[in-house]
């Protein structure tokens, strides 16, 4: 996942991936799945009523193809049922991926290349026709098509032959890398070893889709629902959308979504002031509300913390996501790595954690990879700054490298308002970066342009913000794309800003790949990110906590470490 001010771009579901509710930790039931939880509103979930969603980004691009969500969404993975998906509980538990159509995570070939799965009996549309693995492949293959673009681009990349197709629309003969030897059996080709998989097979790419029903760029008015919810409403391209049960879904084959609610109504383009203020008072339809998109801020939260029964219906979440500075060593002096060692010892995190909102919001980061087992986090700290830096060791590294006097370096930041990249977070580092004899100008860009400016190899400034988060909660996706060379891109959107081609490091990232033991190949992310972390390419300042209020009628909140927002498909509002 990108930068926050691309994270539209990235991932459709970023804001309903990245975004939570309550308490100071997730708040949820002993056993979520058994739907027995008593959270928010007193009394056992139960069958019924209305769910209302308050948000401030519609869910546009409403299709499967279009859609870049990790763990098949929240709103979307009510109608849209994955091959596999996320598991449906609180905190790590939720990190896990579990099957959802398929009747397991894939069997793998011994090198990972090739990875088969079979579906489940009794899988039907909202029409009652049976779903078929020709319906998944067709699914895949229409997220191919260049007007059904922005979706997740790893299908394109690992499957044989994804690189040049063009979808079924330009080729009707689809992809020879899936293989589909019965309606119910799925077979995928690999061109390279890939043991996540599974993770990758819970994007909403993997969605059945029935070919006589493909409308188009216009299937998103009225995708054909494989989820516990279909389509009755979508208004202003996802800005009121109301969905109503499915007849044709069944609990058998579901494991994962409770689908309490009959209804739930998605209104969006709100203001996040009103949406808190309406979770706020919880009067009428309100009481039975939650947002999948709008946290509180600091402001906000402070007046929240202030009053008990408000306090008891707020959720905590945690998100895979680490804010940093970026390093570009092609630009002088951080070419030098004494120059960012000096930085990274100056740094004071106390301070950068309160311009990003206090601890109750962010939490102090020293590893690249986020302080969850799922990503294999190592904790280490090769440059050890203690809480508010530590500016005379910067110091000496400063004249170790030729700049007794200190130096002047220049800083670039968004403008945005967000507490990652935003000035409240640069100025915090210039504050420091001063202590230690560093003078630091800031330049602040719009949103577009700073995004353009620090993904082009040819604009890259020599010190700026970032931030990345996960596609799924592993270190693959949330390493690999910042430091591994081979994913240095020179004429688009570059992630990897420290340019960092080390063989070695490469090689570890293939070997790595090909574990299909998801708990061995965490340990070895761990390894990596602190073997890298040596290097001093980017200075982890913060993971953030994500905090979001509920209506008061709101029972059985659920929030996993997968998404750290509230999961829809588990709410009950009776």
């Amino acid at each position: 996942m990108r930068q926050p001010s691309v994270i539209s771009r990235r991932v459709a579901a970023a804001t309903a991936v990245i975004v939570v509710a309550a308490g100071a930790a997730a708040c949820g039931p002993e056993d979520s799945k058994g739907g027995d939880g008593n959270s928010g509103a007193a009394g056992k979930p139960r069958k019924g009523g209305t769910l209302t969603v308050l948000n401030s980004n519609p869910q546009s691009d409403f299709d499967p193809a279009r859609l870049y969500t990790s763990g098949g969404g929240n709103i979307p993975s009510l109608v849209f049922r994955t091959l596999t998906t996320r598991n449906r509980e609180d905190g790590a538990a939720g990190a896990k991926v579990v099957p959802d159509l398929a009747t397991d995570l894939g069997t793998p070939s011994k090198n990972a290349t090739v990875w088969t799965y079979t579906l489940k009996d009794g899988l039907k549309y909202e029409d009652g026709t049976a779903i078929t693995s020709a319906d998944i492949k067709y699914g895949i293959e229409r997220s191919f098509a260049a007007e059904l673009s922005g979706g997740a681009p790893y299908l394109r990349d690992w499957l044989i032959g994804g690189a040049d197709y063009q979808g079924p629309y330009k080729d009707k003969k689809g992809l020879d890398s899936i293989e589909t030897p019965d309606a119910k059996t799925i077979v995928f080709h690999l061109n390279k070893p890939e043991g996540e998989f599974p993770f990758l097979a819970t994007q909403t790419q993997t969605t059945p889709v029935p070919r006589a029903k493909d409308k188009g760029t216009k299937y998103e008015e009225h995708p054909i629902s494989s989820g516990p919810y279909k389509v009755v409403k979508n208004e202003g391209d996802g800005e009121r959308l109301t969905l109503e049960r499915n007849p044709h879904w069944s609990e058998a084959t579901d494991e994962e979504r409770k689908a309490y609610p009959d209804r739930i109504e998605v209104r969006s383009g709100l203001d996040s002031a009103v949406i808190n203020q309406r979770l706020s008072a919880s009067q009428g339809a309100d009481a039975a509300a939650v947002t999948t998109d709008t946290n509180l801020g600091p402001a906000e939260l402070a007046k929240v913390t202030g009053d008990k029964k408000l306090a008891a219906r707020v959720g905590t979440g945690h998100f895979g996501y680490t804010n940093y500075i970026a390093f570009n060593p092609k630009v002088k002096p951080f070419d030098d790595p004494k120059v960012r060692q000096a930085i990274s010892y100056a740094i004071d995190r106390s301070s950068v954690v309160n311009a990003a909102g206090g601890s109750s919001l962010a939490e102090p980061a020293t590893t690249f990879l986020p302080n969850q087992a799922a990503f294999g986090h190592t904790p280490y700290d090769h440059f050890p700054a203690g809480r508010s830096g530590n500016p005379a060791k910067a110091k000496e590294l400063l004249k170790e490298a030729g700049h007794p006097d200190g130096l002047t370096v220049t800083l670039t930041h968004s403008n945005d308002k967000d507490f990652a990249t935003s000035p409240e977070i640069a100025t915090a580092i210039q504050e420091a970066l001063k202590k230690a004899g560093i003078t630091v100008k800031l330049q602040g860009l719009e949103s577009n342009d700073y995004s353009d400016t620090v993904h082009n190899v040819k604009s890259e400034p020599g010190f700026f913000l970032g931030g990345w988060g996960a596609d799924w909660p592993s270190g693959g996706p949330f390493f690999a794309p910042i430091f591994d060379g081979r994913q240095i891109v020179k004429s688009g959107y570059n992630f990897n800003s420290g340019q960092l081609n080390d063989p070695s490091v490469n090689k570890e990232i293939d070997e790595i790949n090909k574990l299909t033991d998801l708990d061995a190949a965490a340990k070895r992310w761990g390894a990596l990110d602190k073997k890298v972390g040596e290097q001093a390419l980017t200075v982890p300042l913060f993971h953030p906590v994500y905090k979001r209020l509920y209506g008061e009628a709101v029972k059985n909140v659920v929030i996993s470490d997968w998404t750290g927002v509230l999961d829809v498909s588990q709410v009950a509002v009776k």
